[in-house]
């Protein structure tokens, strides 16, 4: 009798081996690949249904290998493995139990990206390439060592050459704390020199620091310890007294601590979920050193809501984000002192540009002396952006059209004349100024665009008109062009 069963998966590749019309061996690749996945999905199927009519039988964990990982030390890895071995338990393991916690050892390795599938990543990445954002271009070079004493330790070198960025130069080496990914350790050092026209001049900058990083299911968080020595040089012919007045080196040593919380479905386009970043920074007090004191705190935050239409199932692609930012300079006293200082343009909050409130110029709102923006101890903005999927494209495509609306007030502290003031005088000047943020109406720009997101950044071509604008800011009608990560 002929048998009516069709070929096996060998004699499927061995037709595949041989001269065939490239049409025919192309639909017979496919017709494989159609099969060899409904093995897989058939095998992963009858898996689970193995698991879970056995999920609660008692089961023992009495040793892990891990292959391929050559350059990863023993003891590193005994760290995420050894609490799993059952002899480690107080009791035995359902099969539901180890099988999970054998998942989330295997999550930590994935966490430490020193691993690529099943064997371990090149040790090695050497990258060069073209940076463009924040309204400048670059060009940079990276060396990236991993797993240097096979503890999924890393090594960071980056050079960099840009049109406002003039150099920056940085050093950094990470290591997981107690093998454990959630908990990173960093040392490093940078140098850099950059061009601050709005300003009319040049700071170069040479630091070291130290970093320690956890993570955990309320967010990132971040606390850093550093001292840099900051140079306000290149003065141009025309720079303002301002300017010239906070010319020369200075030397600031400060702990910062950065926490974050990322919920949104997409960062940089986001159609529904919320962020929110507080960074603060206590600088020149107590037994830090310097010649510079503050509290520096700022929160960003955002929010994306998904708008429905009737009719239409799915993501619409419509969506609704808002964005809130404000920062406040206070001025401390240096250790051993009794008077605070007022702050200086090296740290003062600068706003305004096509990636911050649009429809001005960069650093386009705040005080000023002549040509020159000289930042602010206290700010506020603020902005509202529809988005519409691009016609012909459709939703699911990054690009979309937009309308907005954004804002925001720049202050310096108000009423502290001399270079020597009280420290009650400070809390009037920042109550005082904090409450002038809300007289009036804040500089406001409103505009169309387009949106694109890209894997790596956002880029925005809007056409921006101001609405409200202040005596001696300096607003942006028409075309701007911003590429970034972070857009108010």
């Amino acid at each position: 009798m002929a048998s009516t069963q069709g070929p096996n998966d060998d004699d499927v590749f061995e037709l595949l081996r041989q001269n065939v019309n490239p049409q025919v061996k192309e639909e017979r690749e496919r017709v494989v690949n159609q099969r060899l996945q409904a093995q897989q999905e058939k095998a992963q199927k009858r898996l689970a249904e193995v698991i879970d009519s056995n999920s609660t039988l008692s089961v023992t964990i009495s040793s892990v290998k891990v292959l391929g990982a050559t350059h990863t030390r023993r003891g590193f890895l005994e760290r995420i493995f050894n609490p799993l071995l059952s002899a480690n338990q107080d009791r035995p393991y359902t099969l539901a139990e180890a099988l999970k916690e054998v998942q989330i050892g295997a999550d930590k390795l994935q966490k430490f990206d020193i691993y690529f599938t099943v064997r371990e990543k090149s040790r090695i990445l050497l990258k060069t390439g073209t940076d463009l954002g924040n309204a400048e271009g670059s060009a940079y070079g990276n060396l990236l060592w991993r797993n240097i004493f096979g503890g999924a330790e890393t090594l960071n070198l980056n050079a960099s050459l840009g049109t406002r960025t003039r150099s920056a130069y940085s050093i950094g080496f990470e290591t997981p704390v107690l093998s454990n990914p959630d908990f990173r350790w960093e040392i490093g050092g940078l140098a850099s020199s950059t061009q601050k026209s709005w300003a009319s001049h040049e700071e170069a900058l040479k630091g070291v620091g130290t970093k320690f990083r956890w993570s955990n299911g309320a967010g990132n968080y971040e606390l850093g310890l550093s001292g840099v020595w900051r140079q306000v040089t290149g003065l141009a012919g025309n720079a303002s007294p301002a300017v010239r007045h906070d010319a020369g080196d200075s030397f600031k040593s400060s702990i910062t601590h950065t926490y974050i919380r990322e919920r949104r479905d997409y960062p940089l386009l986001a159609s529904r979920g919320y962020f929110l970043k507080t960074v603060s920074e206590i600088a020149g007090w107590g037994p830090l050193r310097g010649d510079v004191a503050f509290w520096k705190s700022e929160i960003e935050s955002q929010a994306a809501l998904s708008i429905p239409i009737p009719g239409i199932s799915g993501d619409s692609g419509i969506s609704l984000t808002t964005g809130l930012r404000a920062g406040l300079l206070y001025p401390l006293a240096l250790s051993g002192e009794s008077s605070p200082q007022p702050s200086r343009i090296n740290d003062r909050f600068q706003l305004g540009g096509p990636t911050d409130v649009r429809g001005f110029r960069l650093a386009g709102l705040g005080p000023r002396d002549g040509q020159d923006a000289l930042g602010g101890d206290v700010y506020a903005a603020g902005s509202a952006n529809l988005l519409f999927p691009f016609p012909r494209v459709g939703a699911d495509k990054p690009l979309r059209l937009q309308a907005f609306i954004n804002g925001g007030r720049l202050l310096a502290l108000k009423n502290l004349g001399g270079e020597k003031i009280d420290g009650q005088a400070i809390k009037k000047s920042v109550k005082s100024t904090i409450a002038e943020l809300g007289n009036g109406l804040p500089s406001l720009a409103a505009g169309v665009g387009i949106v694109y997101a890209h894997p790596v950044a956002r880029f925005e071509l809007n056409f921006s008109l101001p609405l409200v604008l202040r005596r001696f800011e300096e607003g942006r009608k028409g075309l701007s062009f911003g590429v970034g990560i972070n857009f108010l």
